[in-house]
């Protein structure tokens, strides 16, 4: 979605078993709201899959990756590091602030806008050490309320993109969902051809499609 800079998610930590569905709505939270990226554990595989497959065939371009070097990776980021926690500052207080340093801000009425910075994510799992929050440029939180990692990402970057990444176009997709008031409608990506009221998003699907 960002042509100047990349929004990586990263996702840290994961308990097979425990974590398989909370870890894969991460991955499909970050493709559906703007980031480019998404680095899961390497032992969270089955979600890797899910996210890539709903990549397919929905569109993308999205990546993902599995790694093994999670500190690694927030330690030698050459960019912005957030990283989402119930005990962060609160989000409305420093969405200005990160849009600033990833130089998505508006330009001043005289002078010009930040300049582009790769920003990462990060949304951490059972335990997070103290020094990923001392290497974060920010510890955001998104009410300072106990709640869903997912639901913090996805008001986190909704914040960060304000809105614009609702209307992204998708490149590559075999099927699209048609929005209507009622119904269940996915058609062909080039419309000509669906299934209405629910084979496609009932059941099975429905779940993996993270709905």
């Amino acid at each position: 979605m960002n042509d100047a800079r990349e929004v990586v998610v990263l996702r840290y930590g994961h308990r097979p078993g425990r974590d398989d569905r909370m870890t894969t709505h991460v991955g499909l939270t970050a493709r559906a709201l703007g980031a480019d990226r998404v680095i899961l554990p390497d032992n969270a595989g089955q979600s890797a899959e899910t996210v890539r497959d709903i990549t397919d065939r929905f569109g993308g371009p999205f990546a993902v990756e599995l790694r093994d070097d999670q500190k690694a990776i927030v330690r030698d980021f050459e960019g912005v590091v957030v990283h989402l926690t119930m005990y962060g500052e609160r989000v409305q207080d420093v969405e200005a602030a990160v849009r600033k340093a990833v130089g998505l801000d508006e330009p001043e009425v005289v002078g010009e806008a930040s300049p582009p910075r790769d920003l990462l994510v990060v949304v951490g799992g059972e335990k997070v050490p103290w020094a990923l929050y001392e290497r974060a440029d920010f510890n955001v939180g998104v009410t300072n309320q106990p709640h869903s990692e997912v639901a913090g990402l996805a008001v986190f970057l909704d914040r960060l993109f304000e809105g614009a990444e609702l209307d992204r176009e998708w490149a590559d997709a075999d099927r699209r969902v048609v929005p209507e008031a009622t119904g269940k409608t996915v058609v062909d990506a080039d419309g000509t051809s669906g299934t209405a009221s629910g084979a496609e998003g009932n059941g099975s699907a429905e779940a993996d499609e993270g709905n």
